[in-house]
């Protein structure tokens, strides 16, 4: 689609404190990098490294962090605010209700609904989607196409879950969540148990329960409890192709980037950033505000607020003078076999 919002339409977006520097009168009808802006084009400087190209970027409009000293070029202009990434969010924002409309309430003549089920009238569900005997799916809730809701699951008020999602018997889906394509919520718990030569499985009888406004990527896993209930607490964001394992808890306001995987019983405490591929050991705890780096191996539990990093992880100020140390190595050895050979010759 085209956009066309004018500057002044833009500035209603955007909180009161933004400070107008430039002469641009035309429409935005795009958004661009800096670099590859074009006239027309609104751009940010969301991270210092990017600062040079400001100048010669021909962006139209320019979200700026508030200490930015430059001057915009004719027919430019700069919005200096207190955090451009968060600025050119709520312009988005605009452009995705756009895009993406609110569905028009009501059940698809495709889909499958349970007699038993309870579906608000403000509701929407799609094309080819099923929902189970007993489910409930609250006001303004939206089913894309193809989702699947289990018997007795509840998909709270104003949750969007997209394409071939399935929310798995008796999990609950907390209000204002988004479910990305693929996503699977429920799923059994990885258990088993060894008896006379060969893998008995462990039934897994609990579920799944997440809290207000949290988000869970595409094709992420998250595993029912084998009793009791699998917790992700309010304003989670979880990215895509995460696993989570049975009886997990997450709390408030935590980070899961791309690949983690959380294994059984572990307890993730609020504010934790864990970084992509990064893996977590069974029956551990994470404590409040910890940053686990990218691909980190975490073997034992981590107190709170602490850095973490490598395989097995450490402290991060300690492994990152390992890794310093590991590139002195070769010079060390031959350092260590020069030493060595007068040695030798003096035997």
């Amino acid at each position: 689609m085209t956009l066309a919002f004018s500057l002044q339409r833009i500035l209603e977006m955007l909180p009161a404190e933004v400070e107008t520097v430039g002469d641009f009168s035309g429409n935005i009808t795009g958004i661009a990098s800096l670099g590859s802006a074009a006239a027309g084009d609104l751009s940010f400087l969301g991270n210092h490294k990017y600062r040079a190209q400001v100048a010669g970027s021909k962006a139209s409009v320019i979200l700026l962090p508030q200490d930015y000293s430059g001057e915009p070029a004719s027919g430019q202009t700069y919005l200096k605010v207190a955090r451009p990434s968060f600025a050119l969010a709520l312009i988005c924002r605009e452009i995705e209700q756009l895009l993406q409309p609110p569905p028009v309430p009501g059940i698809h003549p495709s889909a499958v609904v349970h007699p038993s089920a309870t579906v608000s009238p403000e509701a929407s569900i799609g094309p080819l989607c099923v929902v189970e005997a007993g489910a409930v799916v609250d006001a303004a809730a939206v089913l894309e196409s193809q989702v699947h809701v289990g018997q007795h699951a509840r998909i709270g008020s104003g949750a969007r879950l997209f394409a071939r999602v399935v929310v798995g018997d008796y999990c609950q889906i907390g209000p204002r969540n988004r479910l990305l394509p693929g996503c699977v919520i429920g799923s059994d718990g990885y258990g088993y148990e060894f008896l006379d030569g060969s893998y008995q499985r462990v039934p897994q009888v609990g579920n799944v329960v997440t809290a207000a406004d949290v988000d869970i990527g595409a094709n992420t896993t998250i595993d029912r409890a084998r009793f009791g209930s699998t917790c992700i607490g309010a304003g989670t964001k979880i990215d895509n192709q995460v696993q989570i394992a049975h009886n997990v808890r997450i709390g408030q306001h935590c980070l899961l980037v791309a690949q983690v995987g959380i294994s059984g019983s572990t307890e993730i405490g609020d504010g934790v950033v864990i970084g992509g591929q990064a893996g977590v050991a069974g029956h551990l705890h994470i404590g409040d505000g910890a940053m686990i780096a990218g691909a980190a191996s975490i073997v034992k539990s981590v107190p709170p607020g602490s850095k973490m990093r490598g395989s097995p992880a450490t402290e991060m100020v300690l492994q990152n003078r390992i890794i310093v140390l590991q590139r002195k190595l070769p010079e060390l050895f031959k350092r260590f076999d020069q030493l060595e050979k007068p040695t030798e010759s003096l035997a």
